[in-house]
């Protein structure tokens, strides 16, 4: 491919993409496909001989679009949003474009030094103090990961690394049962193991779920007594089944008291941040030692991009960086390699989009967004609970509540699965207190009050039909 063609073929993909976004709404949010329905059209074997972009184009909209669930549709209403704004996307093509490998500061000093300055803004944006620094990490499970990585290496003095765990003691970390599976999956990678997360219980009757801080001490104090380690705390803004907030400030004081590592992870919540309003929720954050948040997530910057923030960047570096010959920068020994920061050793120039999408829209743009959004989730939820049969099971944390319709869990599933099938909204599932309930999230950055609208009549008419 020449660049005259590559200039033509990128006009017509800008188009093909706004013709997309224009026409989104009237498209069902989850496709209709069976189970190996797109593998099936595809050949088996690589082909021997090129074909033309119009060729694979083709295809494109015959084989993939009609499997494609729509995650930049105003009603999807599962999981959280996975916002694509579209200066997020200009940027990402420039981003390919200009094929950055943004590892050290001589390989994209550009990069690096752009990635220092949006962490900042965004430092600054949802509230926290000088002295975070942080880096752009590709999503909040890496983040976590290298939480619990530095937990785990200040706790043994710096020994894991060099000799492995099978000689120390047994690390533990504490959180409660409302973090998202990535803290677990941590856990098993960092080689401390899941029988040594400790999950808390959480206080009973707080419609916040926080961990009860009474029973982590009383936890904390039986593992010393038995010879175990304890390295640190996870705690949540935002959890991912209901939206469970513990107690920063709480937990905060535990650890500075028992010399423990505090991370918080606010994937999803800590976007909202950006409204002052709405920062009790993680009120004591100032005093963690590390805290992330995704802007791919709420803020509307293109997957992946997750703010990883860090009160001591030299324990982070201490736990990850490695420096062989090939990555030594001899010029400037002031400079920020940030594949230091981090887990890859190669990155992806994610800071472009962030720069894009704060200058084009501002912070108070995005902050009426978010208001609007958990507004109108706040409005949907008083209106199921006056709905005959509909219970609201955990109150609105932002933008994300759960509810149940009258009946069993079979019955909810099944009215769960007539919603998504009938394509006008989709929604997600998840336990409370043992019982199946129905996730409602607002976040898709083209939402808007018709559509909270459209999630009302969609939800209760599906209701009336299995009556």
């Amino acid at each position: 491919m020449d660049w005259d063609e590559f200039a033509d073929w990128g006009r017509r993909l800008a188009d093909y993409g706004a013709g997309y976004h224009r026409e989104l709404r009237d498209r069902p949010v989850r496709p209709d496909v069976k189970p190996g329905a797109v593998l099936g059209q595809l050949p088996k074997a690589p082909p021997e001989e090129g074909c033309s972009m119009t060729a694979i184009l083709e295809d494109f909209d015959r084989i993939v679009m009609p499997g494609i669930t729509h995650w930049q549709h105003p009603r999807f209403f599962a999981y959280f949003p996975a916002n694509a704004a579209p200066p997020s996307m200009l940027a990402e093509m420039l981003v390919a474009q200009i094929a950055q490998q943004c590892m050290l500061w001589q390989t994209s000093p550009a990069a690096t030094e752009l990635e220092t300055r949006m962490i900042d803004w965004l430092r600054q944006a949802v509230g926290l103090p000088l002295g975070f620094h942080g880096v752009i990490q590709d999503s909040a499970s890496s983040a976590t990961l290298t939480a619990m990585l530095v937990m785990r290496e200040k706790v043994l003095g710096w020994k894991g690394n060099a000799e492995g765990l099978s000689e120390q003691r047994r690390v533990r970390v504490y959180c409660s049962d409302q973090v998202h599976t990535s803290v677990d999956r941590a856990a098993w990678v960092s080689g401390i193991g899941q029988d040594n997360l400790v999950k808390i219980p959480t206080v009973a009757g707080d419609p916040l779920r926080p961990m009860d801080v009474a029973a982590l001490r009383a936890q904390i104090r039986s593992d010393r007594a038995d010879g175990y380690l304890p390295a640190g705390i996870v705690g949540a803004t935002g959890g991912t089944s209901m939206g469970a907030c513990d107690r920063i400030w709480e937990l905060a004081e535990v650890a500075e008291n028992q010399g423990l590592y505090l991370h918080v992870d606010a994937a999803w919540a800590g976007a909202a941040m950006i409204c002052r309003s709405f920062r009790e929720l993680w009120r004591g954050v100032e005093k963690a030692d590390s805290v992330v948040f995704n802007p791919h997530k709420w803020l509307g910057a293109q997957f992946d991009c997750s703010a990883h923030f860090v009160r001591d960047p030299d324990a982070l570096r201490q736990t990850l960086a490695i420096r062989p010959e090939y990555l030594r920068s001899h010029a400037h020994a002031e400079v920020t390699d940030y594949s230091e920061w981090t887990i890859p050793l190669g990155r992806r120039f994610r800071a472009l989009k962030l720069w894009f999408l704060l200058r084009y829209y501002g912070l108070e743009h995005l902050r009426q967004m978010v208001r609007n959004h958990v507004t109108w989730s706040r409005a949907l939820a008083r209106r199921l609970e006056s709905e005959p049969d509909f219970e609201i099971v955990t109150e609105p944390v932002l933008s994300l509540f759960t509810f149940r319709h009258r009946g069993d869990d079979a019955h909810n599933l099944k009215l769960l699965e007539q919603i998504n099938a009938d394509g006008r909204i989709y929604l997600t599932q998840t336990r409370v207190d043992g019982r199946l309930a129905i996730r409602f999230q607002a976040g898709a950055f083209a939402m808007t009050g018709e559509d909270a609208e459209n999630a009302f009549y969609t939800i209760t008419g599906m209701a009336r039909i299995m009556r």
